[in-house]
């Protein structure tokens, strides 16, 4: 059946692949994007278009329509006939919430409270895709006992060799104002669920990377680290480079947000912490000696203080996603990480970037 779909922010990294899952697949989708990145992260202007282009380029089943969702009325208007929302957009950035915690505030709690009450208001129900992230736990995570390797971090204790659960508590502890309000928008999201209404999934995401990713300093730091490395510009790394993170490649993404929405008549609701789960880790250290085994390339480092609430460890618990989904992550660091190298040198990405 021929849907209509909406995806915001859907110029951006996650939202240009979702669109383009469900525009292959026959589907009718609403791009809604303000396209600000550029200016958020003081990047050339063609970045924040390169996604929206490409999508022009390639789609006829695509519209786009620039604009924000902290416009009510705006997002009212477009949600009317909407069978999914696929809500992507946000202020991504931990150090530009710290630096503009209001912005970050209307855009993440204000834009989820908006698509909610949008959605609630269509006349099909639509079923709700919302992007969380691991930030909601908070320094909570940096609570549990780790042990320090040559080259990465493991955590201490049993009884989260598989990662962290989404029973992990969120409270008394420091989030950042990023993770303040991507924590309120997910409880949002959740208590719309509850009182049915609407039919929601809440993805609670680890570290995403892949093609047309533009990552910098602040935020898509697998991305960056390739890209930088690449171009042989230094790294700057906050920390000791032995931080942990499951990765998890976009397409397996796209992937388990369709799993729900295929199995949203019987489970109506969920949250679910997502990544590339316990096979798939890197720690900082570890991904650049990955490139460097692709490309031959090392670049110049320099060390830094730990920024505010970063984790040693995360690691999504992703049993609970594999069961009720059936669902597990394809594509392994080393295939992801080699895609992304060739996209890069193929389109040329490294001209986007002031890497003087």
């Amino acid at each position: 059946m021929k849907m209509k779909i909406i995806v915001t922010g859907g110029a951006g990294f996650i939202g240009s692949h979702v669109s383009e899952y469900y525009a292959r697949r026959g589907h009718e989708v609403k791009v809604i994007d303000n396209l600000s990145r550029s200016k958020i992260f003081n990047l050339n202007k063609k970045i924040s278009m390169y996604n929206w282009k490409y999508l022009k380029d390639n789609y006829d089943n695509i519209t786009l329509i620039r604009g924000d969702i902290r416009d009510y009325k705006f997002l009212e208007k477009h949600s009317k006939d909407a069978d999914i929302i696929i809500h992507t957009a946000a202020q991504t950035a931990v150090t530009t919430s710290i630096t503009d915690p209001r912005t970050d505030f209307e855009t993440n709690t204000l834009g989820t409270f908006n698509v909610l009450e949008a959605a609630k208001r269509a006349k099909n129900k639509p079923v709700i895709i919302f992007c969380s992230t691991n930030k909601v736990y908070g320094n909570n995570v940096n609570k549990i006992p780790v042990e320090e390797g040559e080259l990465r971090y493991k955590f201490s204790e049993k009884k989260f060799q598989k990662g962290i659960p989404e029973s992990f508590p969120v409270d008394l502890c420091e989030h950042t104002p990023y993770g303040a309000s991507k924590l309120a928008a997910d409880i949002y999201v959740q208590d719309y669920a509850e009182r049915n209404e609407i039919d929601a999934a809440v993805f609670r995401m680890s570290c995403v990377y892949g093609t047309r990713q533009f990552g910098v300093e602040d935020q898509g730091w697998v991305s960056w680290f390739t890209i930088a490395t690449l171009s042989g510009k230094p790294l700057t790394i906050y920390g000791n480079g032995k931080q942990v993170r499951d990765v998890l490649f976009i397409t397996d993404l796209v992937e388990v947000f369709d799993a729900f929405i295929e199995k949203r008549d019987k489970l109506h609701f969920g949250v679910y912490n997502m990544g590339g789960g316990t096979k798939n880790t890197l720690s900082l250290l570890e991904l650049l000696d990955l490139i460097k085994r692709e490309t031959g390339k090392i670049p110049k480092i320099r060390y830094d203080n730990w920024r505010p609430s970063d984790q040693k460890i995360y690691i999504s618990d992703i049993s609970k996603a594999t069961n009720h989904l059936n669902w597990t992550p394809k594509t392994s660091p080393e295939e992801g990480i080699k895609k992304l190298i060739e996209w890069i040198k193929e389109k040329n990405i490294l001209k986007y970037f002031d890497l003087k």
